[in-house]
């Protein structure tokens, strides 16, 4: 006589998985056949189950009604003895509240919640072609924490994009700006501040580098630490948008204010090519010291963080610099720098008149240097203005909407 005990022990690495999801605003809930105690205790264990959390049998969730589902499911964290019908009922419900759901399942009974969700998530290994089916994505590892790098590289790769449309958006702006003014102001409508060259140099090279050297951070588990959005969320938010007016405003200014009265600053002849060229390198500084500014989309002030573990970034920002360098070595007569790419070997063969530049003494290129890095003290000053009335003031302006966040807490 004796008595005899089974137990199915959670996977390594499950626990922290839910705790990493709960910090990112993503709510877990355990829909099972099993009996209501196991389904209590592995809920329990694993973390899903919190204090005010709600444990329900399938057969008692079927019987209510549309409208006390709805004053359930919020807490909702343990569903025993579900049928297939109540998983998608659940799913159907957070939809109707606003939620973005998510669904994880094996077999075929998975199927119509895996179909109904917004992203299925079947398992590779052990789930059933009928589930594999339905879903959106394949685990090839069946392990739940794969989903939380998934939460983890997505949100990774939508900041990616945002940092360079951050980027791109900034002298794409400040050029159409000065090369409008200078237009219109100057002796003919020919005349510009940029040589279409130039403007092509920037748009084109720089920008293409600037995406690959954003695109390059690591997804971390930083990430993680903030509530979610919508899919439709706006892709330009305030601390963004701050920054493209700002940073557009600066070069701007700077721009024109050589182009018009640098001759006079300077000391050079009227209508001297050295202002021009002085006006160009600050331009392409500019741009290449506001990239360290778009690597944080937040308020924080430490633009470095993790940028050693970049050395895409490192590189191509090098890459960038050395440009100026090849256009300084080509018309100064001095030796070849050491850094060697492409890109530097087209300037070297295409030659100054094609980019109408010519040759800086060590002043100018002080200038053009010490202006161009003040992009990076000015984005933290811009992160220190309250977005409370900068977003009053987009909104007005039709430069921002507000965006309908999704109804989860924000993560503790």
């Amino acid at each position: 006589m004796g008595i005899f005990a089974l137990e199915d022990p959670l996977r390594p690495g499950v626990r922290e998985a839910v705790a990493d999801c709960a910090r990112a605003g993503v709510q877990v809930k355990m829909c099972t056949g099993d009996n209501v105690l196991t389904a209590r205790s592995i809920a329990q264990q694993c973390g899903i189950l919190t204090d005010d959390g709600t444990v329900m049998e399938g057969p008692r969730f079927r019987a209510l009604s549309e409208a006390e589902r709805r004053q359930v499911v919020p807490h909702l964290r343990v569903l025993a003895r579900s049928s297939p019908e109540d998983k998608r009922i659940l799913v159907n419900t957070l939809k109707e509240l606003g939620e973005t759901v998510g669904v994880t399942g094996d077999g075929t009974n998975d199927g119509p919640a895996l179909k109904a969700a917004h992203v299925g998530f079947s398992m590779g290994l052990t789930g059933t072609e009928v589930a594999k089916e339905a879903s959106d994505i394949v685990l090839m590892d069946d392990n739940f924490a794969s989903i939380v790098k998934a939460i983890m590289w997505g949100r990774a790769v939508n900041d990616a994009v945002r940092k360079f449309l951050q980027f791109q958006v900034t002298p794409t702006f400040a050029a159409v700006a000065v090369t409008l003014v200078s237009a219109l102001a100057g002796s003919s409508f020919e005349e510009s501040v940029l040589s279409a060259v130039q403007l092509l140099w920037v748009a084109i090279i720089i920008d293409t580098f600037a995406a690959l050297a954003l695109a390059t951070d690591p997804a971390t588990p930083a990430v993680l630490a903030r509530k979610p959005e919508r899919r439709d969320a706006p892709l330009f938010t305030v601390d963004m948008i701050k920054q493209i007016l700002g940073q557009s405003a600066y070069q701007v200014a700077i721009i024109l204010a050589f182009h018009f009265c640098g001759d006079r600053i300077l000391g050079f002849p009227a209508h001297d090519r050295q202002t021009d060229t002085l006006v160009f390198n600050t331009f392409v500084f500019a741009q290449i010291f506001n990239s360290f500014n778009c690597r944080r989309l937040d308020r924080q002030l430490n633009i470095f963080e993790g940028i050693h573990e970049n050395p895409y970034f490192i590189g191509i920002t090098l890459i960038g610099m050395s440009h100026t360098l090849w256009h300084y070595s080509l018309h100064a007569h001095l030796e070849q720098p050491r850094l060697e790419t492409a890109v530097q070997i087209l300037i070297v063969f295409v030659g100054g008149a094609v980019f109408a530049v010519t040759r800086l003494g060590g002043r100018e290129w002080g200038i053009s240097l010490a202006l161009g890095s003040v992009s990076i003290p000015l984005g933290a000053l811009i992160r220190l203005v309250p977005n409370g009335p900068c977003e009053r003031a987009f909104k007005v302006l039709r430069l921002y909407r507000e965006p309908a966040l999704l109804p989860t807490a924000q993560p503790g």
